[in-house]
């Protein structure tokens, strides 16, 4: 039986920095340092340009061929799983849909980035950006025929009521998941290092230096972001939410893959990304379709301050009986 980690151990290491960036974060944003106003322009910073750079220059050297999409598809087995246990509990609606939605789809970029690569290095992001190049593509989409659906039937007795197409929206979903400052860096990346041509040194250095810069601001804009956010009445919802998606999630993951006979690297990145606090993009969706905005935004919250405690304890776990 491998040794509980010590405080020098690299999964202490690495995540003292997360700890300490979010929460110089919060006391930044509760001074008053960064004004809640700034927080959107400085995740367009975040997602517009630190986030592609990264993920171009960490994919123009990997060939498609080295990729490993099998842990892949049993993350996304977990994610359904834990999709549809959740519609089933909560029935068939909309309001059922966004809870769903939150349970399964993780902050793989402000936190899961920073995280992956301190404590796993090129290695672990590698298998963390197969992932992410699909993980909003086919969550979003698969959650968008649902919301669809479940919206349709909502509102099939009002003949008044006049609603997109769903193919329409799904397809529009699709395109939106793939033209995006996520997805679209790391598939010109792969064709990049498909071609066998080297980065030249002049493009390479500015491209590495904003990647670096990726991970510390990250971190800090998620803990500015918790400075300003109000859970109030809605702490028990978000509370569920965030237990099912820092603790089942997870355990589903790690279910499905060890049943799968996947381990090592693979899977405790896979397990890792599953732990992960919910993501903002399912904010984007209850706002969209006008369902539990409130319950989802505190969920976010709730979930990333729960984070700091789970998440550490998923890693333990991982470094101990998922050794890489």
């Amino acid at each position: 039986m491998r040794a509980i980690p010590t405080l020098n151990s690299p999964v202490f290491i690495s995540l003292v920095p997360v700890v300490l960036f979010i929460a110089m974060g919060f006391v930044v944003g509760r001074c008053g340092w960064i004004r809640a106003a700034a927080v959107k322009d400085l995740s367009n910073l975040v997602f517009m340009v630190l986030t592609p750079a990264l993920l171009f220059r960490t994919m123009s050297t990997v060939h498609v061929q080295d990729l490993d999409f099998g842990p892949i598809a049993i993350y996304f087995a977990a994610a359904g799983l834990v999709f549809g246990v959740t519609m089933a509990v909560y029935g068939f609606s909309s309001l059922a849909a966004a809870r769903a939605l939150a349970h399964t789809f993780s902050n793989t970029i402000m936190i899961g980035v920073p995280l992956v690569g301190l404590v796993y290095g090129d290695a672990g992001l590698v298998t963390l950006f197969t992932l992410i190049s699909v993980h909003a593509l086919i969550l979003l989409t698969a959650a968008t025929v649902v919301f669809e659906l479940a919206v349709a039937r909502e509102h099939r007795s009002r003949a008044d009521h006049a609603h997109p197409a769903m193919w329409r929206t799904v397809l529009q979903a699709v395109r939106n998941g793939i033209v995006h400052p996520v997805p679209l860096p790391i598939i010109v990346g792969l064709l990049f290092a498909q071609t066998g041509l080297v980065l030249p040194q002049v493009v390479d250095k500015p491209l590495q230096l904003l990647g670096q810069a990726l991970g510390p601001i990250s971190l800090l804009l998620v803990g500015v972001t918790l400075a300003f956010s109000t859970v109030g009445a809605y702490f028990k919802a978000a509370l569920r939410i965030a237990l099912v998606k820092n603790l089942a999630m997870p355990l589903a993951m790690a279910a499905l893959g060890w049943a799968a006979g996947l381990s090592g690297l693979p899977l405790a990145v896979m397990v890792v990304a599953a732990s992960l606090p919910v993501g903002a993009n399912v904010f984007l969706f209850a706002q969209r379709y006008e369902v539990a905005q409130d319950e989802v935004t505190a969920s976010v919250a709730v979930s990333t301050a729960l984070g700091l405690l789970t998440v550490p304890v998923v890693l333990l776990l991982v470094t101990r009986y998922m050794p890489v």
